[in-house]
């Protein structure tokens, strides 16, 4: 039977915050004996709160007393108390990004539900969500196609590539519709260092304080939709595609051809409908939306309009709650409890390269983790295979270890989390390969996605079984 929970949702980007809250059910899909998973089963947004600007004391640090605030009065509005809540999920974007953010924004949060997830995404993290929320990555795999999400926002275009709902590649370019501002009578105010390098990439003269012109402006959007153009294949890719990658973001590259098309965020009104009048915002995003609309991603049949267009925003996080008796678990040390670890999944690849004695892999895949989520250490988390051999298995420890020392301090745990029921020989072979050196912590017969968190409590009944909470975050 379904679990019902009302949950709230808060995004905080460079520019604006929004609250949502939703209801939530929640069920545990696997059969008796086997391995828990838990699934939203049902979701339904009950309140959208209005868009806000999002409290700074600097430009990269949230004010976070004025957030709880803005929080305050959303609950307010939407008619609901604190009580009334049994979890939320935060999700901080771009600029703002960052763990010291979280920490302050967790804590001035802490009385308005049950239980926060607080998250900072980086570019790669932040395209994946925009997708997720636009409904191409469900699209990907209700059609078991390729679908694409372009995320044109303000100061970015987020990317990501799903094949049949699993993502392919993320990635972020400055490319947005706010890095150039102008007055109605078309004086510039602002131009962003990427609009320079592709005006410079062009031959196209443009600078602040100066007049310009509706077709000056054109040219430049059209190259900017040119660059995402680019990262597509649907044109020879140039260097100004390097020159333009956000900090941070990893190397775009779609391989396999793209089915759907999906559009998001403030630029994607003026692409799936009339732009109006182009410079009504004292920007460009109206105008490069109509050139992209024209242009070869919207073009050839393959657009498709998403659920939402503005930016995907989280609206709450899921639940659920298990405990793992000591015959399928290795703690070295008693580290617990531990809240909200973010988990990093390996498909089945990455699991056979690291099963092989392959480690390079996961170290790139776990420094990836390291910089969306802005956090220290990850749950590392496999299917893992039935009866492993001892070789195979001591691999696989070796393997681990070997990541974790290249990625991580030595005084970071390695975590771990398998399906199988193989932690316990796991976890120890991993702590011998490490020589002792590094604390282990693996868990078996749960079930953790990619991008979930986890809060492991204190061992119970003499260390003999330990409580797990897997959150899973909720977008719409």
């Amino acid at each position: 039977m379904a679990d019902e929970l009302l949950s709230i949702g808060i995004d905080i980007g460079t520019s604006t915050t929004q609250v949502i809250f939703s209801r939530l059910s929640i069920e545990n899909t696997s059969g008796y004996f086997s391995v828990p998973q838990i699934r939203i089963v049902d979701k339904q947004v009950i309140y959208k709160g209005e868009v806000h600007s999002t409290p700074l004391k600097t430009r990269t640090m949230i004010d976070a007393d004025a957030v709880a605030l803005l929080v305050e009065g959303e609950f307010k509005r939407a008619g609901f108390t604190p009580r009334d809540t049994r979890t939320g999920a935060v999700i901080i974007t771009g600029e703002t990004a960052r763990k010291d953010n979280a920490a302050l924004v967790l804590e001035r949060l802490s009385g308005f539900a049950g239980d926060f997830v607080v998250s900072t995404a980086g570019p790669d993290l932040e395209s994946i969500i925009a997708g997720k929320g636009s409904g191409a990555r469900q699209y990907s795999e209700d059609h078991s196609c390729v679908a694409a999400n372009i995320d044109i926002g303000g100061g970015t275009s987020n990317l990501v590539v799903f094949d049949r709902g699993e993502t392919v590649c993320a990635g972020c370019l400055d490319i947005g519709g706010r890095l150039i501002r102008v007055s109605r009578d078309l004086y510039v105010d602002y131009v962003s260092e990427s609009v320079r390098r592709i005006a410079r990439w062009k031959g196209i003269s443009i600078a602040e304080g100066e007049r310009t012109s509706t077709e000056t402006l054109e040219r430049i959007c059209g190259a900017m939709n040119e660059v995402l153009e680019q990262t597509f294949g649907l044109r020879p890719q140039e260097g100004i595609l390097r020159e333009v990658q956000t900090p941070g973001s990893s190397i775009f590259s779609a391989a396999a051809p793209v089915d759907a098309y999906f559009f998001s965020g403030g630029v994607a009104d003026a692409i799936y409908g009339d732009p109006g009048e182009l410079f009504r915002y004292g920007d460009i995003g109206m105008l490069l939306g109509a050139v992209v609309k024209d242009g070869r991603l919207a073009g050839g049949g393959r657009l498709v309009r998403p659920d939402e267009t503005i930016h995907a925003t989280v609206v709450g996080a899921g639940t659920y709650t298990t405990t793992i008796s000591g015959s399928t678990i290795t703690y070295t040390k008693n580290l617990f409890p531990m809240k909200n670890v973010p988990v990093l999944r390996l498909s089945g690849e990455e699991q056979d390269a690291c099963f092989a004695g392959r480690s390079e892999v996961l170290e790139e895949r776990m420094r990836w983790a390291g910089r969306q989520n802005d956090s220290e250490q990850l749950v590392l988390a496999m299917k893992g295979r039935p009866n492993p051999g001892y070789a195979e298995l001591k691999r696989l420890a070796e393997v681990l270890v070997k990541a974790a020392d290249a990625v991580y301090r030595p005084e970071t745990p390695l975590l771990i989390i398998v399906e199988c029921d193989m932690a316990k020989a796991l976890g120890q072979a991993a702590y011998h390969a490490g020589h002792g050196s590094r604390e282990v912590v693996a868990l078996d017969s749960i079930r953790v996605g990619d991008n979930d968190y986890v809060d492991m409590g204190r061992p119970l009944m003499g260390g003999l079984v330990v409580p797990v909470v897997v959150k899973t975050l909720v977008f719409g």
